[in-house]
């Protein structure tokens, strides 16, 4: 029985001998297998810097050739930051092949032939600058910097070459030292089991033990599962409600709305078609009724399309505060007396990059709200100032980037909101007002346009105390422009001369429209049904100065109408027209920069105004 016990005391001894040797054997072998994948890693390394050195050659060089093409000095921010970060991007690679005599040495060459195609690139917009285009026309040609970027494209593509060779041979050698890893690991494995043969009941018990605790997890986990799914049915159940009731609300809405437009204008028409014959001063009185009711629903539409954030914006640089100091006359005309207006603009604001006359709306929009919750009086502020929105704020609030913002806030001393009326405060056509005191769009218009132009909105309010809504607009790194004179709209702007304008558009109605208004302008007017027929025309006539087209058109959109008939006239200006657009002209929520746009519908003077601004300008 001694012996039994003493033989047992051995073999239990030389199993935690060899369980020993077997976790210092795997502890060396799993250090050589990181070894073996940091050089893996290091490889990746190497090959993510030749990439980026390549990608900021590439920057520079289309940056250059895009100034040279269009003159345009934004077409220098690529080949800016690429040779701006390009010294530091090669001194990187290099460190990384310092271990490397042959890479180090190949990365040595890249550098001078990447500062000499800098150097090269430098030359010709030294030479626009200088307004000598033939001549820098005539560098690129030269092919020296072709040259240039061939040489560093091979060597690159050499270095990679090697670091492909270097990573297979690496991944192997990683491979072994898994398999030497796994091996010892089942040598382990076998030395914990023989372990496991000197485990008296005891552990026979604690297995079983374990056993029926692990039965009754897995009871417990079907049970959680089981509750899981059906609180996750429950709550897309209740989703699918909210998003069904707040279509509901829109879709109300809309045809609550549209309804009461269309009741004014069909009523005012129709009365206005009866008198006309007997008493003109009060059919003239419907018809300006009617277009009241039009232009409300013009409103209407404008405001969805904002608070979908598919309205075609035009942001320019802009000084808010002189927007602000603009407006004031204007805004304390629209809140009246009882309510004492004050500014409080920040010294040295940013320029803000936005649509200047959609952030006027936005402003007069609030101000508008902030009245309504003051109706006995009280103060209402607009303060500007520059604010930088951090990591910490943009993880709260995900919809919003972090960086740097110029912050156009509205404050009133009004009634103030409860959390659950800020919570649904953008929500179209939701108003806490009384009906016919509001459309229930004003801030979710707000929150639309300041959304797509990738900005940020706050709403801060305490019942009984206030409300601040703060609009957080992207800060323009540049010098804001300077707004020009508004010009005398007593008299139409008319045609000069003989000009002639080509309207293209697919509605016949929506087009004789146009070819009348333009007529009574003094223009020579031809319109096409359609781009085939449009295209014709332009190659048949002899003279046409202006191609006014809609956007959505069967066969060819109007951009793509415009391009061609520039192959056929390269001075043809064009103004382009629709109800709604979302690819042809405008990208990302902005309209494109060489763009003229007149948004439908539009009045005789928003059509004699913008066509006289494309034609001279």
């Amino acid at each position: 029985m001694q012996s039994r016990r003493d033989f047992g005391i051995i073999a239990l001894v030389v199993a935690f001998g060899i369980l020993a040797a077997a976790v210092l054997g795997t502890l060396l072998l799993f250090q050589s297998q990181q070894r073996a994948q940091a050089w893996v890693i290091h490889t990746l390394t190497v090959q993510g810097r030749l990439n980026t050195v390549l990608s900021r050659l590439q920057d520079a060089e289309t940056g250059q050739r895009g100034y040279i093409i269009t003159r345009d000095v934004q077409y220098l921010t690529p080949y800016l930051e690429g040779t701006r970060l390009l010294a530091g991007d090669i001194e990187g690679l290099r460190a990384a092949t310092a271990d490397n005599p042959a890479q180090l040495a190949r990365a040595q060459e890249l550098k001078e032939f990447a500062e000499a195609r800098v150097k090269r690139l430098s030359v010709g917009i030294e030479l626009v600058r200088k307004g000598e285009y033939i001549g820098a026309s005539e560098a690129i040609r030269a092919g020296v910097g072709k040259g240039l970027m061939d040489r560093a494209r091979e060597i690159i593509a050499a270095m990679k070459a090697e670091e492909q060779r270097l990573f297979d041979a690496r991944a192997r050698a990683a491979q072994r030292q898994s398999m030497l890893l796994t091996g010892w690991l089942l040598l382990s494995a076998a030395a914990v089991a023989l372990l496991a043969l000197f485990v008296t009941r005891d552990a026979r018990r604690r297995a079983r033990a374990a056993a029926e605790a692990r039965d009754q997890l897995v009871l417990v986990n079907a049970r959680l599962i089981e509750e899981a799914t059906s609180r996750e049915a429950a709550e897309a159940q209740v989703r699918q409600m909210h998003k069904m009731e707040s279509i509901g609300q829109l879709t109300g809405g809309i045809a609550h709305d549209f309804n009461n437009m269309l009741a004014i204008v069909i009523g005012s028409l129709d009365l206005a078609k009866r008198r006309l014959s007997k008493d003109r001063a009060r059919a003239e009185a419907c018809i300006d009724n009617a277009m009241q009711g039009a232009e409300r629903a013009a409103q209407l539409t404008s405001r969805l399309l904002a608070f979908s954030r598919q309205q075609p914006l035009a942001p320019v640089a802009i000084d808010a505060n002189r927007l602000v100091g603009g407006m004031s006359e204007l805004l304390r005309r629209t809140i009246g007396e009882t309510v004492r207006f004050e500014t409080v603009l920040a010294g040295g604001l940013w320029p803000a990059f936005i649509d200047a006359g959609q952030l006027e709306n936005a402003l007069v929009n609030l101000c508008v709200n902030a009245r309504d919750a003051m109706p006995e009086g009280g103060r209402l502020t607009i303060e500007t100032s520059n604010t930088h929105l951090d990591e910490a704020y943009a993880a709260e609030h995900n919809e919003v980037s972090a960086g740097q913002y110029v912050m156009v806030s509205v404050t009133d001393t009004g009634f103030g909101m409860p959390a659950e009326v800020i919570e649904r405060a953008f929500d179209p056509f939701y108003t806490t007002k009384e009906v016919g005191s509001g459309t229930g769009l004003g801030l979710s218009q707000v929150y639309g346009f300041v959304k797509q132009s990738g900005g940020h909105v706050k709403i801060y309010s305490e019942p009984g105390v206030g409300t601040t809504v703060k609009l957080y607009v992207p800060r323009h790194f540049g010098v804001a422009e300077v707004p020009s004179a508004a010009a005398d709209n007593a008299e139409l702007p008319r045609a000069n001369g003989y000009e002639t304008v080509l309207v293209v558009e697919d509605d016949e109605r929506v087009r004789l429209l146009s070819v009348d208004s333009l007529r009574e302008l003094g223009y020579t007017v031809f319109h096409a049904d359609g781009p085939r027929r449009a295209l014709m025309m332009i190659a048949e006539l002899p003279r046409v100065d202006l191609l006014f087209t809609d956007v959505i058109m069967p066969d060819m959109n109007g951009r793509k109408l415009a391009e061609a008939a520039r192959l056929e006239r390269p001075d043809l200006k064009v103004l382009y027209t629709t109800g709604y657009t979302k690819n042809a002209i405008v990208h990302n929520g902005m309209l494109d920069h060489d763009v003229a746009f007149l948004p439908k519908p539009f009045t005789i003077a928003q059509l004699a105004a913008k066509v006289r601004q494309v034609l001279d300008a």
